[in-house]
């Protein structure tokens, strides 16, 4: 017998295990995202206009008066003046998925031809899909079939034209770093659920890329995009991520679970991580210190608490000096202390040694764009970026944005969505 959970004191929607069966109208299946409290819009590539381009449209809010219809674009054109316009018919439908239909995102073979869908910026400024600010949270699902790629599945995340490299010879259109909130495929953890977000629109840590980011601990299955219908079916993944901001913590979930993720040889691996936290650590010290860079922002300094250890594990012990391995909540740091006279320990020196990428700790508000000329859209598929590289290929059978930080609970309702897949159905 199944069980439908509501959780009234919390508000809380959680889809019970019946909404996967595929004999049930897939008006409740939609019902299972739309009812979740917070949703801003969700995008099932069936409901589109009745008229004109027939753009695909997000269910919203009755009250919201804006339906968020998605247009087709090629970024290389629009920057770089070079390849054919996109339209639709760059965009393959699937005749199934969790809600009756998936699009297409495939390996362009046209380094001029980087086709996305997108709400452009003045049909989403200031919207509450514009989440921005102090006091804000943000999710993002995005229920897909991985075929390749770790790059960008869906959100806000225009990372900016203006890089004066070999990659941005011939631009002709400079925009500054325009990044408010993202979910990705992976990044430096391919086919993990990567949730990033930024303060300034630009970069991090006095670095070129912008590096606040989270990895999922489990990875996604790499499924050729042409498989069987069977094969298909039973291959759809939900990735999500969210930001809390009351917890300052940003996560990366993968079929509803946020799988703890920590990156070693933080030296090398993430050198820019390392070098705003050595800055931070040098500067607490009275004086200039080597090794400290004075002119490093303060505001990029990335120190996590680490008031308290979580743990302590000794690495060597002998004589006058100890060594010690203190974990704390997003931080492994390498700790040497040394015996004073009156025979106490006292730390001399710290070294960080290992980073929290899952949950990962993020102290700033989201990206406020002072007008809409200074934002990003929201685009599906991919993102405005430099590389023009292929990016993320495969399916995408949904994508919904939520104003709050889901719960564990809520995710896994919407993780479970990737059960039975749906036939098409007729729009709506």
């Amino acid at each position: 017998m199944f069980m439908r959970r509501i959780f009234v004191a919390a508000v809380v929607f959680v889809l019970p295990a019946l909404a996967c069966r595929a004999d049930l109208p897939l008006e409740q299946r939609v019902a299972g995202v739309t009812k979740v409290p917070g949703c801003v819009a969700f995008w099932d590539f069936v409901r589109r206009e009745a008229t004109g381009e027939q753009r695909f449209l997000a269910h919203v809010p009755e009250w919201a008066g804006n339906d968020f219809a998605l247009d087709a674009g090629n970024y290389v054109q629009s920057f770089w003046g070079e390849g054919r316009e996109a339209t639709y018919a760059d965009f393959p439908l699937l005749g199934r998925g969790p809600f009756g239909q998936a699009v297409r995102i495939r390996r362009e073979e046209d380094p001029s031809f980087r086709p996305f869908l997108y709400v452009p910026r003045k049909r989403l400024h200031d919207t509450r899909l514009d989440i921005k600010g102090a006091d804000k949270s943000v999710t993002v699902v995005v229920w897909a079939i991985r075929e390749s790629g770790n790059h960008a599945l869906a959100g806000i995340w225009h990372e900016g034209t203006d890089l004066k490299e070999k990659a941005t010879l011939g631009i002709q259109k400079v925009e500054r770093g325009q990044r408010q909130y993202a979910l990705f495929a992976g990044l430096n953890k391919e086919g993990s659920a990567c949730g990033h977000v930024s303060e300034n629109g630009a970069s991090s840590f006095a670095y070129k890329y912008a590096m606040h980011k989270s990895n999922s601990g489990d990875v996604s299955p790499k499924v050729p995009a042409d498989s069987p219908a069977d094969v298909l079916d039973g291959a759809w993944q939900c990735f999500a991520m969210t930001f809390d901001h009351r917890k300052h913590e940003l996560a990366g979930w993968l079929q509803g679970r946020a799988a703890d993720r920590w990156q070693e040889d933080v030296k090398t691996r993430l050198q820019p991580v390392y070098h705003a936290w050595l800055q931070g650590e040098l500067r607490r010290t009275p004086g200039e210190q080597p090794g400290e860079d004075p002119s490093f922002p303060a505001d990029q300094f990335y120190n996590p608490p680490e008031e308290h250890p979580v743990s302590v594990k000794v690495l060597s012990e002998g004589g006058a000096e100890r060594v010690e391995m203190q974990e704390f909540g997003y931080t492994r740091v390498k700790v040497t202390k040394v015996r004073d006279e009156a025979g106490l320990w006292r730390v001399a020196g710290r070294d960080l040694e290992e980073v929290r990428l899952n949950p990962w700790w993020y102290p700033h508000a989201l990206y406020v764009p002072k007008d809409a000329e200074t934002g990003g859209p929201f685009t599906i598929g991919r993102v405005i970026h430099s590389a023009r590289s292929v990016g993320f290929t495969g399916w995408i059978g949904g994508v919904a944005v939520f104003d709050r930080a889901l719960s564990a609970e809520e995710l896994e309702g919407l993780a479970a969505l990737c059960g039975q897949p749906v036939l098409e159905v007729p729009r709506r």
